[in-house]
């Protein structure tokens, strides 16, 4: 049995084509505007952007009023290009570079979650931030930051201290921002690593809607090739895990993130992995949208980036549209005529309770047994996972 057509969400993570986010230092908005009349050009209805917290927050006591005005700006260019807007709070981390102030660093280096002073001035910038970006109607969502769980390593915590901390950062989001999306972001070691300190239960209980974030350098490519099963069905695979680990079964899950990482995904492949992967989730009646990472490449004259972060836009930085690009506007156009169609799913029973037991998270790790026996499953259609008793 077939449910009736929705549509989905779809955007783009904003990587600024000149200057990466360097360009928050010297803030161009008609480079700006000129960024989002690509994205608007492939029918994307949001973008999630990315304010960098040092440069907001360079002293515990100093919240920048120029650096607040040049989001709002960038916020106002998304509207004029029928844009709706995300905002990330907490960078943080990004494209492998984590951005913290120095009242967290040098002789002050203390945890980022366990330590009261951070939180105090944290819970400032929060505030302060989300209640700025709030008086502007096109924003729809808070993120507290981009992978907020990549910072854990310099930065000790704990099940606890993680969850806590996310908790009350996030009470603070709703507090400033009551009609507005109150979002926690995290990559998928917490759903694969059996020592990650930040606990699967945070991306289904905490905030309101879940958030995944699907890459296919973390091993799955490894299984099964650029095009293989695995590797096209990680996205939905992910969006499963957070559907099945929920205790609210219409909790929506927002894809956040999900790209065309070279050498994994070749660049001759990149416009037919992107019309596979997205087609799988369509499929999934739990997606609320999906966020393309990212709208621009990073320019190669800038130095020390990780080779695959260059390479990832939907543009050039000469905004030329990308094959990746075009598969999108292809999907969105044909989703926006036709709708969506919901088949029926089957179920599988996943080995280890994620809430009960993230221990155990290794045993649906990509190319685990469970996740092959997947894998297998949903070559013949949607698979729901279920979590033992």
């Amino acid at each position: 049995m077939l449910s009736d057509p929705v549509t989905p969400r779809f955007g783009a993570n904003y990587v600024p084509s000149a200057g990466w986010f360097y360009s928050w230092l010297d803030y161009d908005g008609a480079a700006v505007r000129r960024d989002f009349a690509d994205l608007a050009g492939l029918g994307l209805d949001h973008v999630r952007v990315f304010p960098v917290w040092p440069w907001i927050q360079p002293n515990r006591a100093i919240i920048r009023e120029r650096a607040i005005e040049d989001l709002l700006d960038t916020v106002d260019a998304a509207a004029e290009h029928g844009l709706t807007v995300a905002v990330d709070l907490i960078q943080g981390h990004l494209s492998s570079f984590d951005f913290l102030p120095s009242w967290v660093l040098t002789w002050h280096k203390t945890s980022l979650f366990e330590d009261s002073t951070v939180r105090d001035g944290l819970t400032r910038y929060v505030d302060t931030v989300a209640r700025a970006v709030a008086a502007k109607p096109n924003v729809f969502a808070i993120t507290l930051g981009n992978e907020v769980n990549n910072l854990w390593p310099d930065s000790a915590t704990s099940f606890e201290s993680s969850t806590g901390w996310a908790r009350e950062l996030l009470t603070t989001v709703k507090k400033a921002a009551p009609g507005v999306l109150a979002l926690h972001s995290v990559f998928d070691d917490v759903w694969y690593k059996a020592d990650h300190p930040f606990h699967p239960a945070d991306v289904v209980d905490l905030g309101d809607l879940s958030t995944v974030h699907s890459w296919v350098f973390n091993g799955v490519s490894q299984v099964d090739g650029p095009l293989g099963p695995a590797t096209l069905s990680h996205a939905d695979y992910l969006i499963e895990l957070a559907v099945a680990t929920s205790l609210d079964p219409t909790r929506p899950v927002w894809l956040q993130e999900i790209g065309v990482p070279g050498p994994d995904i070749p660049v001759e492949l990149q416009g037919e992995f992107t019309r596979r992967t997205v087609g799988l989730v369509l499929a999934n009646p739990a997606l609320w949208g999906v966020t393309w990472w990212s709208s621009h490449d990073v320019d190669r004259r800038l130095l020390d980036f990780p080779d695959r972060e260059y390479d990832l836009g939907l543009f050039t930085v000469d905004h030329q549209r990308k094959p990746a690009a075009q598969a999108l506007a292809d999907l969105i156009a044909e989703v926006r005529a036709h709708g969506i169609q919901h088949p029926q799913a089957t179920s599988l029973t996943a080995p280890v309770n994620l809430r009960t037991e993230p221990h155990r998270r290794p045993e649906v790790a990509p190319g685990s047994e469970f996740h092959l026996r997947w894998v297998a499953a949903r070559a013949d259609g949607p698979v729901r996972i279920a979590l033992p008793d």
